[in-house]
């Protein structure tokens, strides 16, 4: 599925950047703005126009899709569509060059495979699982020919998350074959060659090993400006969506003008396969090279593109843009400290070239940013095949991803101080004093019925793991209707209508709740009645006698 997305990918990147040499970014840095600025700016718009309108049409099909299971079950023919037109949209995404990567998409379609196996299988939770991290392996490992790497990160982002490490010896059968089976696929249809050119390793002395560990920690830092940055975005387009009208529709296309008019000064941030990796890896040994200055806006251009694609829908993975940005931001710390030591200790050769720590740099954002630490290391070890590599990899990949899990942590904690501090026996207030509060909180901080977590692997999140970590108090609403007892049953439901609540509670004259008014109830008290609500007077007092508030408090 790597194999024919990527293919696809080309494909498109061909027609659209008809003309440009293999070197993309690189050439285009060269040439005058004059002459390229408009094919920089329609050709990522255009992909986010098609990109667009292919959402419109997921939605009219989610519709068609819920209207179908309504009516009744049965193989539900429609599931095959949507992977194929998220494949798509990831095409024309990454073909003009939107500032996303393949490796997300491709996984998603191979756990999105793995779902409808299930589905035409036996309906068992182990097997389901199995299949959906057999297929997230496959993505990986056909992605970078690295199979080992693709095996660690099915364990990493599917069977860790759903608590599934001890399952059954098949699973992990089924995680191995499907790696070597990508990888030899992918070998086959794309040629043996790796992603991207990697340059021989080089450790100076182990007093190197320091500088490692502060690149790991660098590493962190800038994964936790990169994902609070998508989220700042991903909040901007709903506040857009929601403030302005703008059609959803609308969003991938004004993500991909926002890419192009940051490529007009920095072209590296278009997606070009691993051609910019390849280029960053060259700092110092070629002349189209960026410099170390170049280099450090490169990174912070390529964070806030990506960011900005991400945010605005437009389809693609956050794994490739990892890679660029850590090869940016450990060539700049190489060069930097080589420079530094250089100074204070001239003719010495004490710190190894820039692509030794863009290597380290590679591994450690891409741990920080998507939690994989494990793959990290073996992918560049695989990559790599140097033993030399392994300490200072693993130093900072340590450090990398210890940097996001304090921060988050720390906000998760302040978060639980806050819900603790305002928990306990509230009285029952008027609707008007909680300003009018609806069935949803305005304060753009939690949604009702939402899991709000730290972003980090949304591809891993199942309904199971859900329910398993969702708290009553996450899930609970705050937001309520309170209606006297007297009320006639009508006003109760037009109360119901009008603050779009399903329940209402039910309060005596001195204010004491007398029990939940749920829609439940009212269907079955006007079944057994024969009568229609809307020319029902009765209060709820001589409802209750007639037992229709039977969600009584004790």
């Amino acid at each position: 599925m790597e194999s024919l997305l990527v293919s696809y990918v080309h494909v498109i990147h061909e027609w659209a950047w008809a003309g440009t040499p293999n070197e993309g970014a690189a050439w285009l840095r060269l040439q005058r703005l004059a002459d390229t600025w408009h094919r920089i700016l329609l050709v990522p718009v255009t992909g986010g126009v098609i990109v667009g309108m292919m959402h419109g049409l997921l939605e009219i099909l989610d519709q068609i899709k819920h209207s179908i299971s309504s009516e009744g079950e049965g193989f539900d023919l429609l599931a095959g569509v949507f992977p194929t037109l998220k494949a798509i949209q990831a095409a024309v995404t990454l073909g003009t060059g939107c500032s996303l990567g393949p490796e997300g998409p491709s996984v998603d379609i191979g756990k999105s495979c793995a779902n409808g196996c299930s589905v035409m299988m036996e309906n068992n939770r182990e097997r389901k699982i199995a299949l959906v991290a057999a297929g997230a392996a496959a993505g990986i490992a056909s992605g970078f020919n690295a199979a080992v790497a693709g095996c660690f990160f099915a364990i990493e982002t599917v069977l860790r998350p759903l608590r599934a490490e001890n399952s059954p010896p098949f699973t992990t059968a089924m995680i191995i074959l499907a790696s070597v089976v990508s990888s030899t696929v992918s070998n086959v249809v794309l040629g043996e060659k790796q992603a991207f050119t990697v340059p021989k390793y080089d450790l100076k002395s182990a007093a190197e090993l320091p500088l490692y560990l502060i690149l790991g920690m660098l590493c962190g830092v800038v994964s936790v400006v990169f994902t609070r940055l998508v989220t700042w975005f991903d909040k901007a387009f709903e506040f857009i969506k929601i403030k302005f009208g703008v059609p959803a529709v609308v969003c991938p296309a004004l993500g991909g003008l926002g890419a192009g008019i940051i490529a007009l000064k920095y072209p590296g941030i278009l997606y070009w396969g691993f051609t910019n990796v390849n280029e960053i890896l060259k700092t110092g040994k070629s002349a189209s090279a960026p410099g170390i200055w170049l280099l450090a806006q490169l990174a912070a251009a390529k964070v806030v593109a990506t960011a900005l694609c991400k945010g605005s829908g437009l389809v693609g993975g956050l794994y490739a843009p990892s890679l660029m940005i850590g090869a940016a931001v450990g060539a700049v710390f190489g060069g930097v400290a080589a420079e530094l030591v250089n100074s204070a200790i001239p003719g010495s050769a004490a710190v190894a070239q820039p692509q030794a720590y863009a290597l380290v740099g590679m591994a450690a954002t891409l741990a920080s940013v998507c939690s994989v630490p494990l793959t990290s290391v073996l992918l560049l070890f695989e990559l790599t095949k140097d033993y030399m590599i392994l300490l200072p990899l693993m130093g900072a990949v340590g450090l990398a991803i210890w940097v996001p899990s304090v921060t988050f942590q720390s906000r998760e904690t302040e978060a639980s101080d806050t819900r603790n501090s305002t928990r306990g026996y509230s009285t029952v207030l008027p609707i008007d004093d909680q300003n009018k509060a609806s069935w949803r909180p305005t304060d753009g901080h939690e949604l009702e019925l939402s899991f709000v977590g730290n972003g980090e692997n949304p591809e891993a999140i199942d309904d199971d793991i859900i329910l398993d970590d969702l708290k009553v108090s996450q899930a609970m609403s705050k937001s309520y209707v309170k209606v006297p007892v007297t009320l006639t049953l009508k006003d109760a439901i037009k109360s119901m209508y009008d603050n779009q609540q399903y329940c209402v509670l039910v309060v005596d004259t001195e204010d004491f709740l007398e029990g939940i008014l749920t829609y439940g109830d009212i269907k079955r008290f006007l079944s057994a009645k024969g009568g229609n609500a809307s020319e029902n007077d009765s209060s709820l007092q001589e409802v209750s006698n007639g037992k229709l508030v039977i969600n009584m408090m004790i």
